[in-house]
């Protein structure tokens, strides 16, 4: 079995290995469409061609969040899933794949109130191979970093836009696995890309940062994946795999709707996948 902070290395190094410009790490938020789901949900995106998995851990105030993946937490308060369950289900997951990373995507307080030392090692145990937190500021967080890295576990971050040459140069110092770069200002599902300025971005980051660097929000189709893919280390896609999930559940019979959002979303992701597999890379760094 690969060893945790190993595993997204490994998956960047099969992506680079096969020629292909970028990885593909689609989000979904544990226990959406239903705690059952989660597990076969994730399973479905590998096959999908998913390289890593980012896991959303479900709170009630997703502030960087937009209505899409809001919608989505709250369904999955509502089944009575958190920090613990979210655990549960990874170390699950993991029965059947040793191979995929798991990143967890959320919010401190659900940490806090486990206490950082105890989550550090509970996600290792897990199989958790990343965790990002969206409010630990990288300035304050030196500590819990650390921890995670004893752990196995990749401390990830995201920069935007607007992050300075003094933010990149401190994610640069504390960030493993891969970097998060927040394509649009705003939250999560909002606005259009401007893959020029993305690209511009990329290149400043890159001064700085010498892990890989994945662009989310804003992603919703085969196309802006593949022009995205042309410049990132890996497209990160959320909120447009959510809502073919929330179609594909109001369309269904009540007793077939998690079945429904599993193969949709195994359908559509497929989609992406194919369109990166096309994609050349522009000004792929040595």
């Amino acid at each position: 079995m690969t060893s945790d902070n190993q595993r997204i290395s490994a998956a960047f190094a099969r992506v680079s290995a096969a020629g292909r410009a970028s990885a593909l790490i689609p989000y979904i938020a544990a226990g959406d469409p239903s705690p059952a789901a989660t597990v076969p949900l994730m399973h479905a995106l590998v096959r999908a061609g998913a390289d890593v998995i980012e896991l959303g851990v479900p709170f009630s105030d997703p502030m960087a969040d937009g209505p899409v993946i809001q919608r989505a937490a709250e369904r999955a308060i509502a089944q009575g899933v958190g920090l613990t369950r979210v655990l549960e289900l990874v170390a699950e997951f993991r029965r059947d794949d040793t191979e995929t990373p798991v990143v967890l995507m959320g919010y401190a307080n659900p940490i806090e109130r486990m206490g950082q030392e105890a989550f550090a090692q509970r996600a290792h145990d897990a199989g958790v191979d990343g965790v990002l937190v969206v409010d630990y500021p990288p300035e304050e967080v030196d500590a819990f970093a650390v921890m995670l890295d004893r752990a196995g576990v990749a401390p990830i971050f995201l920069l935007a836009p607007t992050s300075t040459d003094a933010r990149i140069q401190k994610i640069a110092q504390v960030a493993r696995g891969y970097v998060y770069y927040v394509s649009l200002k705003g939250v999560t599902g909002a606005g259009s890309l401007n893959t020029d300025d993305v690209a511009a971005r990329l290149a400043l980051i890159r001064r700085h940062v010498s892990i890989p660097v994945g662009v989310g929000f804003g992603i919703r189709d085969a196309e802006s994946a593949a022009r995205i893919a042309e410049h990132a280390d890996a497209v990160v896609i959320g909120s447009k795999l959510i809502e073919t999930m929330e179609q594909a559940v109001a369309q269904a019979p009540a007793a077939q709707q998690a079945d429904a959002a599993v193969k949709a979303a195994g359908d559509w992701l497929s989609t992406i996948r194919q369109a990166l597999d096309q994609v050349k890379r522009i000004n792929a760094p040595a």
